[in-house]
């Protein structure tokens, strides 16, 4: 069945009501290279918010601030009605070694940064954005909590972490009481799912609402690619940085690009574009309440929220599944396999939780 931008989820085990597909505002600014100016990006909120959204998705580094500044005027007339959601670690300083990490002084400073910043008194949705491997998970736990009863934040969540320190910390936070994390951000796409492995699972049974960030595999899903990108590192003429980054990066394999065929076979049937048929995968897949779109144009937009209509056949999600399944690896193969089926239940019928 289609979707709105008005048809809400709930985000994890909260009462928080979000669109099906956030708004990411990464693109809100020029500095990282391939942004948009000032003036699209407003276009850009404004065809968000009156097609019905509003879940909103930032961060304290994204365009040196300018995403955050933006969004702090865009937001001014809506503020009560949007879902803003930021988050903090990345570093803000060069050479300053407490300006980036997940202590508490970091996150303190970061949160008050993003609230002058968003020309608010509170933030919707705070994620800790990458694990540093270095701050106890209960100077964390008790930093976000104490943030919650401040009233400067509502929600908590965390992104780029392993599934094991996630599910611990909100085994703590619900053992003492403290705020629990509500929201999983995670890269999770047709050519990613890595994340099937362990964390979407465990955002699952934890009670975490995942929104995956790069659910277009950061444009490879988009059509865009051919085989000859897959010896190119640098931008041919009038192509985009972005197409030579994810070049250097080694995302364009064969593999990947095999996918991305299937996706565009798939989209021929529809009479959809590649970019809709990618989203769509992502934003139907169990455990997902909404995948973070980003856009430089509004008519980037307009065809990325097309994705809410695209309903699949159940041939076509297999084909979909098939072109791009990966190896869970241990343990769940070997908890999988009909030899482990066969020594544990035998002939039974055991009907496993939903």
């Amino acid at each position: 069945m289609s979707l709105t931008l008005d048809s809400h989820r709930l985000l994890g085990r909260s009462g928080l009501r979000v669109s099906p597909l956030a708004l990411g505002t990464a693109t809100f600014g020029t500095e990282s290279g391939w942004g948009a100016d000032k003036d699209e990006a407003r276009k850009l909120f404004d065809t968000y918010v009156e097609r019905g959204g509003n879940f909103l998705d930032t961060a304290n580094t994204y365009t040196d601030g300018s995403s955050e500044r933006q969004l702090g005027e865009f937001t001014r007339d809506h503020r009560e009605s949007l879902v803003l959601a930021t988050k903090y670690t990345t570093l803000r300083r060069p050479g300053d070694p407490n300006s980036a990490g997940s202590h508490r002084k970091s996150m303190f400073a970061s949160v008050e940064a993003s609230l002058r910043r968003l020309n608010t008194d509170y933030l919707d949705l705070l994620h800790l954005h990458v694990w540093d491997f270095a701050t106890p998970v209960e100077e964390i736990l008790r930093g976000m909590d104490d943030l919650v009863r401040q009233g400067k934040v509502l929600y908590v969540a965390i992104s780029n972490t392993p599934a094991w320190q996630i599910s611990r910390m909100q085994a703590i936070a619900d053992l003492r009481g403290w705020s629990p994390l509500v929201g999983l951000q995670i890269e999770y796409n047709l050519v990613n799912r890595a994340a099937e492995r362990d964390l979407i699972p465990m955002a699952r049974e934890m009670g975490l609402g995942v929104t995956p960030y790069s659910p277009l595999a950061g444009g490879l899903l988009t059509g865009k690619y051919r085989r000859a990108d897959l010896t190119a590192t640098t931008a041919a003429p009038g192509e985009s940085t972005r197409k030579s980054f994810n070049a250097g990066l080694g995302m364009v394999t064969e593999r990947n690009l095999a996918i991305a065929d299937v996706v565009k076979e798939i989209a021929t049937e529809l009479g959809r574009t590649p970019a809709q048929v990618g989203l769509a995968w992502t934003l139907r897949q169990p455990g997902v309440t909404a995948p973070i779109i980003g856009a430089r144009t509004v008519e980037q937009l307009e065809g990325n929220l097309g994705a809410l209509e695209v309903e699949f056949t159940a041939a076509q999600s297999a084909r979909l599944d098939e072109a791009s399944v990966i190896e869970l690896g241990y343990p769940h193969d070997l908890l999988a396999s009909d030899h482990i089926r066969r020594v544990t239940r035998g002939d039974l019928k055991i009907e496993a939780r939903g």
